[in-house]
């Protein structure tokens, strides 16, 4: 009986056979599992860094992109205000050049001694008040006598056979233009010589 007992003990069962057997597969499949464990924890952690990083490139694209737009609409709005208020100076102004047409003919025929001359000193100064208040607004009259005839700034309402004055040459003006800045408030109505 004794080498029965031996045999059973030197002999595993077949259950037991198989413990060692299903124990070996996961030590060896457990240490190749570890690195495995650890490499994807990294990976997803790369991925989730890589996923971030796109979000954080693109999240900062639109916040550019939106600055940019906020910048360019600001300009857009400052340019629009500042046009807006000049258009609204320049129909204001325009309505009082013919005021000021009238001081210019009053003072061509002002009387130069006796009581009117005292009036025409005040209207004078009125005059000179006026044309300052319309420079500090940034009207300026338009330079016309003895210039070349320009067509942009001027309209001539006669033309004149002259030879004291160069062919297309602006002779006299007849009604005083203006600007502002730029911008063509009333033209000038001129005499050009032939």
């Amino acid at each position: 009986m004794e080498t029965v007992i031996e045999d059973a003990e030197a002999t595993p069962s077949p259950s037991q056979q198989r413990q060692p057997e299903a124990a070996a597969p996961s030590e060896a499949g457990s240490a190749p599992a570890q690195p495995a464990a650890e490499t994807d924890p990294m990976a997803e952690l790369k991925s989730q860094l890589e996923s971030a990083n796109a979000k954080a490139a693109e999240y900062l694209d639109g916040w550019q992109r939106a600055r940019a737009d906020f910048v360019n609409y600001k300009k857009r709005i400052e340019r629009e205000q500042a046009e807006l208020s000049q258009n609204m100076a320049a129909s204001v102004l325009t309505r009082i050049l013919p005021a000021l047409d009238d001081f210019d003919l009053a003072m061509k025929k002002a009387p130069a001694d006796g009581d009117g001359a005292k009036w025409a000193e005040g209207i004078a100064l009125v005059q000179r008040k006026l044309n300052a208040i319309l420079e500090n607004e940034g009207i300026k009259p338009i330079e016309a006598e003895g210039q070349p005839f320009d067509p942009n700034v001027h309209e001539a309402v006669v033309h004149e056979e002259t030879e004291a004055h160069p062919e297309g040459h602006v002779i006299e003006v007849l009604r005083q233009g203006y600007k502002l800045g730029d911008r063509v408030l009333r033209p000038a109505l001129v005499k050009v010589a032939k």
